[in-house]
């Protein structure tokens, strides 16, 4: 393989997605591998914040209702911009609350144990917070997660088997939870097969996207998943703390939410003040609160690339970021004991890579230090995120090589192999 960086501004040249890179703040002196934990701030959605402010200037209370986007409607209208990076019909999509929320709503309003039917099925590889959330509403229903919540274990500490999921379907799972891709390995789980294999059993499923929303295409109404729930300051880039989403699959309509609140109202009969709640006939019953505008805006901007973009278009580039990663550390570090634990397969490979190393903490610093930013995931863990709207062919080959230099002159020693606060 020619690993010439001419070669990258080749394909830089090459890349029809290339000029998006121009719409964001990239930080000075360094390159940014870190999108799956936190994207860059563009500049469309900072115009969207300042626009929000603007309103709330220009037309105080009268914003919900005034104005070029209306906070009354705000969360359904970005569910509508939403719809096709998750292959769902607009209605059936709202923006609102944080992850961990959305996922207590949904599990409050679709795990309804009876019988033998009694346990909630998820993973062993998931984000802690959906499993903090889990355990928590076993225990609301009386449960112990001890006994009532089963994790599929992983048979090679990175991957899940959709087989080995399959199998643990059993006739006492009354809920299924997994991420639709794993937050360390970036393997994308076989979503349409594990829902068609949950529903020949009566079992509903839903799935975390935290880690696939902007990041793969997805046919969640097609694939008749019953649920899902994602955040937004990842791939979607909508700033650290924004708002969430949540689907619920339209053939739920009607079932009344577990979690009710004041925004799970009818639209038109929210005002009417009742103590009686006539929740909403879409997606957005399952709202708890007062939207939180300030958190919202951003995404009005961060969304109009999307669809100028398309999904595919970005998975196609994604792919070829994280395969020309994967090239150059297999040709450049053959002998530095890096492993690449992420899938290599395209079918199953998500947005990031990640290399495990016995001193992946120590040489994270290192490379920060250097001008790349990477993360870290205990305890061996260094995941390396091309996001494909604003990183460059050029940034892999200089990470890489930067990295090698670190190896080389043994730079990493520097530094302790410990974790920092947050990783």
């Amino acid at each position: 393989m020619n690993t010439n960086i001419k070669q990258a501004q080749e394909l830089d040249q090459q890349d029809t997605l290339h000029h998006f890179r121009s719409e964001f703040y990239i930080p000075e002196k360094s390159i940014y591998l870190d999108g799956n934990s936190l994207g860059l701030l563009s500049k469309r959605a900072e115009k969207a914040i300042d626009a929000a402010v603007q309103s709330w200037k220009d037309y105080a209370i009268d914003g919900w209702t005034e104005g070029e986007n209306p906070w009354y409607y705000l969360s359904e209208n970005l569910g509508v911009m939403s719809a096709p990076l998750i292959g769902a019909e607009p209605d059936e999509i709202v923006v609102t609350g944080s992850t961990t929320t959305n996922l207590h709503q949904l599990t409050a309003t679709f795990y309804k144990p009876e019988g033998k039917k009694t346990k909630i099925l998820a993973d062993e590889l998931n984000f802690p917070s959906d499993i903090y959330a889990l355990k928590s509403q076993l225990k609301l229903k009386g449960y112990n997660p001890d006994e009532h919540l089963i994790q599929v274990q992983s048979s090679d500490g990175h991957t899940l088997r959709t087989e080995d999921i399959v199998a643990k379907m059993s006739d006492e799972i009354a809920l299924i939870v997994l991420p639709g891709v794993l937050y360390r390995s970036g393997q994308v789980l076989d979503m349409k097969t594990l829902t068609k294999e949950a529903h020949q059993r009566g079992i509903l499923i839903g799935f975390d996207l935290c880690h696939s929303i902007g990041s793969i295409p997805h046919s969640l109404s097609e694939w008749d998943v019953d649920f899902a729930f994602w955040c937004t300051y990842k791939h979607l880039n909508a700033g650290p703390g924004s708002v969430a989403g949540l689907y619920v699959n339209r053939k739920h309509f009607g079932t009344e939410p577990g979690l009710a609140g004041w925004f799970s109202s009818a639209k038109e009969k929210q005002f009417d003040m009742d103590h009686t709640l006539t929740p909403a006939e879409n997606a957005g019953a399952y709202q708890i609160g007062t939207p939180h505008l300030l958190s919202l805006a951003p995404l009005l901007g961060s969304l109009e690339m999307f669809e100028e973009a398309g999904m595919e278009e970005i998975r196609r580039k994604s792919l070829r970021l994280t395969g020309y990663l994967m090239e150059l550390i297999e040709n450049e570090l053959g002998g530095y004991e890096f492993k690449i634990a992420n899938p290599k397969d395209e079918t199953t490979r998500g947005g990031h890579v990640l290399l495990e190393h016995k001193e992946a903490a120590r040489i994270c610093r290192a490379l920060k230090a250097d001008g790349v930013v990477p993360d870290f995931r205990k305890p061996d863990g260094i995941r390396l995120a091309p996001v494909a709207l604003y990183n460059s062919f050029e940034d892999v080959w200089k990470s890489v090589q930067i990295l090698k230099r670190i190896m080389d002159e043994e730079k990493f020693k520097k530094y302790e192999n410990k974790r920092g606060v947050i990783a």
